[in-house]
């Protein structure tokens, strides 16, 4: 059971039915007292609270109870399958980038590396064994990953062209998407990537100096006005499900929240505003004495958010996105993205690594696209680490939305994917929270 508010107002979310309910005053303290008798309750907030409310309260809650609404049992933990079929291959087709982010995990687009571009023969062979190792999956995924892949144009049309004709012959669907800094959004390109119908996933950070402040040029320039206008333009183009900007704040933009509302008031309908992963050294890195900081910017963005909504001029905003109804199944809310499983990465080389932040790692390769998986016994290990075996998860009340959060933040963080990043737990619980309330919000 796991009891909050947001913007003053209490919510109770029952963790294993994933119920959730409003609470006033009565009912948090009846909630909060379950278990001690209603009699201990009365006698410990009777002078505080309405006992006629407390004891309503207290019925209330009992009939949650039964009705297995509240406080209600742990479902059986999921079995995961293993090996299970491949559905996604993030495609790192170019180790280079024209840009020189102060916070970029990839090292300026090298992964610690050399830089370099995928050939279309690795692209070729890669969507091969996407193909083959797929089983009896249809729908698969191919993201254009970096550096910034759009210096490889050549690869992104050869490798288009080779899934259509594996698509042919033997009935599977490819979907693509491209991950891009905007630098190389020409009408030309945009064209392309309209007529490809590619899912497009645009890095612009907010306002014109908070953008600028990390994502430089090689030469120290600020990029926001090279790449505003072709974002805004695709993202023109595109159905707005299929488009969405994804951003990064830093210590730098604690109060982010006025940066959503920037790119909001661009016309981008879907943002997504990530908090940066960094290392505790870094003067950008989010540090403990932040979080009370962030916790109430969040607070900000979900009024925004919900009076935008309720005024008719909603956005997408990711992390509040979440199905109540009909979500994931069990087994795919304890394990999260899948990475190591049914998502690989691919380096310009052809190596596999379970995702695009751990590529270069030694210890996480898995094999090549020419001769496939090598490590089975890695792949086993990633299918394991779920919400349900870490030890810092299996009781969090976030456990079921969360799936044990990054297998990659963690190692980065900590050196170890089963110790998940802590400072990251919390700020993704105060999201879920928004969230929550969002969903309830909206709904009433």
């Amino acid at each position: 059971m796991h009891l909050f508010r947001v913007l003053g107002e209490g919510l109770a979310l029952d963790v294993s039915s994933g119920s959730l309910h409003w609470v006033d005053a009565a009912a948090w303290a009846a909630i909060s007292g379950y278990g001690l008798g209603r009699k201990a309750v009365q006698e410990q907030l009777g002078h505080l609270l309405d006992p006629a409310a407390l004891a309503e309260a207290g019925g209330e809650v009992e009939e949650l109870v039964h009705a297995g609404l509240l406080f209600g049992p742990e479902p059986p933990h999921p079995v995961l399958d293993y090996p299970r079929p491949v559905k996604a291959l993030c495609l790192n087709i170019a180790h280079d980038c024209d840009l020189a982010c102060s916070y970029c995990f990839a090292g300026r687009g090298a992964f610690g590396g050399p830089q370099g571009l995928m050939s279309p023969e690795v692209a070729r062979a890669a969507v091969a064994f996407l193909a083959d190792s797929s089983g009896p999956l249809s729908s698969l995924e191919v993201d254009f990953f970096g550096g910034e892949p759009l210096l490889n144009l050549e690869v992104i049309h050869d490798t288009v062209a080779c899934a259509r004709t594996f698509a042919e012959s033997t009935g599977k669907s490819f979907r693509f998407t491209i991950t891009t800094n905007g630098t190389r959004l020409t009408p030309e390109v945009i064209d392309i990537l309209c007529d490809y119908e590619f899912g497009v996933v645009l890095s612009l950070d907010g306002r014109e100096a908070v953008h600028d402040r990390h994502r430089r040029d090689r030469a120290g320039a600020g990029s926001y006005h090279r790449v505003a206008g072709p974002m805004r333009e695709i993202a023109r183009r595109r159905p707005a499900h299929t488009c969405y900007v994804r951003g990064t704040y830093t210590r730098d933009n604690l109060d982010f929240s006025q940066d959503v509302k920037h790119l909001v008031e661009m016309g981008f309908p879907a943002v997504s505003l990530e908090p940066v992963v960094a290392s505790p050294q870094e003067d950008h890195a989010l540090r403990w004495e932040d979080v009370a900081v962030i916790e109430e910017e969040y607070e900000r963005l979900t009024a925004l958010y919900v009076q935008e909504a309720k005024a008719g001029r909603g956005f997408r905003f990711f992390h509040f996105e979440l199905d109540l109804e009909a979500g994931p199944c069990l087994p795919k809310r304890a394990m999260g993205c899948g990475a190591g499983v049914d998502y690989l990465a691919v380096s310009p080389d052809g190596s596999l690594y379970p995702c695009h932040q751990l590529l270069g790692e030694p210890g996480f390769l898995l094999g090549n696209v020419e001769w496939g998986i090598q490590r089975p016994d890695l792949v086993a290990r990633f299918a394991r680490c779920t919400a349900m075996t870490k030890p810092a998860c299996r009781d969090c009340w976030a456990r079921y939305h969360c799936g044990g959060g990054c297998h990659a933040s963690a190692y980065v963080l900590n050196r170890d994917i089963e110790r998940p990043y802590e400072l990251g737990c919390a700020l993704q619980k105060k999201r879920l929270e928004c969230a929550l309330y969002v969903q309830a919000k909206l709904r009433a």
